[in-house]
């Protein structure tokens, strides 16, 4: 800890050096006291810190920029998710920023990214606010020593004070997430909500890793077993990511993004940044659990009269947070590596009820799938939705990916064939019909159909393939309902089904026209049997 300007960490380099007063590397139960004495937040009755992030409650990914220059010219993949920015627009925003934080009081931190030592980055982490540096301390590598003097590779600013002037400064709107990857510096301004935090530094790892290192870099969670075997889970909001990973006889390795090396499977993070709308001890006893004095919640609601949280309010936002380190959880690995996977889980959850709750996937159907990135969002989960949306995120993280999504996909084949992995889709949504009329699929079910996978009890099981998806269903386990395998059975008009089915693959084969020309033949032909007509 140090306060004042002994053994201060050099900023001259963003011209941050005069601020009013620094704060470095302080320690979670000071950056607690912090936060509290500058009234950024109140304790919860379980000791966590309670803040609200303001204007904003969720990432803004149409004001996410990357600076346009030599690295990036005709690297990245530019388009609505990777937007241009000019880079002497991003210098002058810069000074405008440093000015407005030289003003202020700061709180430093040096972290690291990568619990595999040979791809780690150094990173330093300037915020304006004490309960950003609490999540920075939560959800970064902590390096046992810090050499203040010396300069990390990578540094972060974040000012959700300082709110850009669209006109003069280039950005959409009064907040941005800036990426320069030649002065390696990541600015945010105009938003308090830490995830910008987070997910810059994982769009640089998106670049850096698969680009420069050859190295897979994963949106998902990863667990092993006690035989080394290592498991990957990948799904967007609102599939079971985090809780099917969290698993009391597996070892946590990292809830939400992992690198995959040679032979390795490694986190990229120190800890874990978890949904807890509807959070209870008995469905999540380990996130739950993990929720205690120096934790981290965003934009939750008490019950009234008391600093009890009640997680089932989502007043504010449904996207309610709590990020906590790593070492919360009583089984996480340390340090968060693993062997390369035994399994790799696709997780959907299709409010449609078409897709089969499991079912076996070939090498091009992996990458055709992983290219996708399928679910589907039910009414009531944002503005306009009525009824099951299909959406599609490439590799189950677009938002955050630099490069053309079929490079990942590409390395993604590469390693389920040199390693012999089983590739499972797992359909955690609906069974028996669409949202409102069918079923959301039991999680002891979907438990029991993935413990299965993880232990070979499906190998020797036999398989019928799904007539449109192609997709490889197992006739029947043991512990599951045999009906319930083929999504077709749950139906009570199956010619309602048949309807539905060519309807969702229609939408499948037009989302990945877009990739066609990247993809090989086998992957393109890994896809549903469905004709669209002209």
């Amino acid at each position: 800890m140090t306060y004042g300007t002994d053994n201060l960490p050099d900023l001259s380099y963003v011209e941050l050096d005069r601020a009013r007063n620094i704060y470095f590397q302080l320690s979670p139960a000071e950056l607690v006291e912090e936060a509290l004495k500058r009234n950024e937040g109140v304790l919860a009755d379980n000791g966590a810190l309670a803040v609200d992030t303001g204007e904003f409650t969720g990432r803004s990914p149409k004001d996410r920029f990357i600076v346009e220059d030599e690295i990036t010219r005709d690297s990245v993949w530019w388009g609505n998710i990777n937007i241009k920015f000019d880079a002497e627009k991003f210098g002058a925003l810069l000074q405008k920023v440093t000015a407005y934080l030289s003003e202020r009081d700061l709180f430093v931190r040096d972290s690291c990214a990568c619990a595999n030592e040979k791809y780690h980055i150094d990173l330093r982490v300037i915020t304006e606010t004490a309960y950003q540096n609490l999540f920075v301390h939560h959800l970064f590598l902590r390096p046992e020593i810090v050499n203040a003097a010396s300069r990390p590779e990578w540094t972060i600013i974040a000012a959700p004070g300082f709110k850009a002037d669209p006109a003069i400064d280039g950005t959409r709107q009064h907040n941005f997430s800036n990426i320069n990857f030649t002065k390696k510096i990541i600015l945010i301004g105009g938003t308090g909500y830490t995830g910008e935090i987070k997910k810059g530094i994982f769009s640089v790892l998106n670049f850096i890793l698969p680009h420069e290192r050859k190295v897979l870099s994963m949106h998902c969670s990863a667990n092993t077993g006690a035989k080394g075997d290592t498991a990957i889970f990948f799904g967007l909001s609102g599939t079971g990511k985090t809780t099917l990973s969290a698993d009391p006889e597996r070892s946590l390795i990292g809830d939400d993004e992992h690198g995959w090396s040679d032979y390795t499977v490694f986190n990229f993070e120190g800890g874990c940044y978890a949904k807890c709308a509807g959070l209870t001890p008995e469905k999540e006893p380990q996130i739950f659990g993990a929720i205690q004095f120096g934790a981290l919640l965003e934009n939750i609601n008490f019950i009234k009269g008391t600093r009890r949280v009640n997680f089932s309010n989502i007043d504010k936002t449904e996207n309610t947070r709590v990020a906590y380190p790593i070492y919360n959880i009583s089984n996480a690995t340390s340090p968060s590596i693993g062997a390369s996977p035994k399994n790799i889980f696709f997780l959907t959850a299709d409010a449609f009820g078409i897709l089969p709750p499991i079912s076996k996937l070939t090498p091009a159907q992996a990458m055709y799938y992983f290219i996708s990135g399928y679910t589907a969002k039910i009414a009531g989960t944002e503005a306009g939705v009525t009824e099951p949306k299909a959406t599609f995120s490439a590799c189950f993280g677009e938002a955050f990916l630099p490069l053309n999504p079929v490079v990942y996909a590409k390395l993604l084949g590469n390693k389920i064939k040199e390693h012999q992995v089983k590739v499972w889709l797992i359909n955690t949504g609906w069974s028996g019909g669409p949202y409102g009329t069918g079923k959301r699929i039991k999680l002891k079910y979907t438990r029991e159909m993935i413990s299965a996978a993880l232990n070979g009890e499906l190998d020797n099981v036999a398989y019928h393939e799904h007539p449109v998806f192609n997709l490889m269903m197992p006739l029947s386990y043991p512990n599951v309902p045999d009906h319930l395998l083929d999504p077709k059975n749950t139906w009570a008009n199956t010619e309602n089904y048949d309807e539905k089915a060519h309807n969702l693959a229609v939408a499948f084969t037009k989302n990945f026209e877009k990739y066609a020309g990247f993809s090989s033949q086998e992957i393109v032909n890994a896809g549903p049997n469905v004709t669209i007509s002209v």
